[in-house]
């Protein structure tokens, strides 16, 4: 029921006649760089938004840093009770 791989030979055998081999190549050609420039974008957008994710982190890290208090403890000693003798 499906196109089987005559039908498709015959589909390209048409194609190269109407077209010839070297619009093909051209066409071939702008698609490769069309697919490669898209690749590119999505690469780049990826960056940036790792990037963004990392800067928020570091943020966040320093927040929580401020939120920090280093104490020093002491024990008081009680004068209500008695040293034992």
């Amino acid at each position: 029921m499906g196109i089987s791989i005559w039908q498709l030979l015959i589909i390209l055998a048409i194609v190269l006649v109407i077209f010839g081999a070297k619009r093909l190549k051209n066409v071939g050609t702008d698609l490769g760089s069309a697919i490669k420039g898209f690749k590119k974008a999505v690469a780049e957008d990826e960056d940036k938004k790792n990037t963004e994710q990392a800067q928020a982190k570091t943020l966040a890290d320093e927040q929580k840093d401020q939120n920090v208090y280093d104490v020093q403890a002491t024990e008081k000693e009680n004068s209500d009770t008695k040293p034992k003798a």
